[in-house]
């Protein structure tokens, strides 16, 4: 298994938002990069995230305006890292703990991008499929 870091998709511009912006630009960031969660930075340093759930209940079922709500006023503010050398299964297995399903890369104080519970599902299948296909060449030589 490779670290965290190599995992990231779009490692030179990870996606975010920041917290004066509208939950309404928000959600069309989330759609077009057809994502579940963006990072919530100010001036460069990491402050939140806000996902579809954060969406969904601080907004859609208590009947607030996307359009009039900043994305400071729903996002999670505590916000659980990872470091960029981390193993995929430590990762996984604090996001399976902490019921979350995406978290922030950081090395340092640098934020690197974020991993999906889905990246880390595709690694560890993509990993499984490599050691079957090798024990099946070895039994058949």
């Amino acid at each position: 298994m490779r670290p965290i870091y190599a995992l990231l998709k779009n490692q030179d511009a990870p996606w975010s938002i920041q917290p004066q912006d509208s939950v309404f630009d928000a959600l069309k960031t989330l759609a077009d990069h057809d994502v579940g969660a963006l990072m919530v930075m100010d001036q460069g340093k990491l402050v939140g995230i806000l996902s579809e759930r954060d969406y969904t209940r601080k907004i859609a079922l208590v009947g607030k305006s996307s359009k009039d709500t900043k994305v400071a006023d729903i996002m999670t503010a505590k916000v659980l890292t990872v470091d960029a050398h981390s193993r995929t299964e430590d990762c996984m297995a604090l996001m399976s703990q902490k019921k979350i399903r995406h978290m922030p890369v950081v090395d340092g104080d640098k934020v690197l991008g974020m991993i999906s519970i889905r990246d880390i599902m595709d690694e560890i299948i993509s990993d499984q499929e490599a050691t079957i296909s090798q024990l099946q060449s070895y039994i058949a030589s």
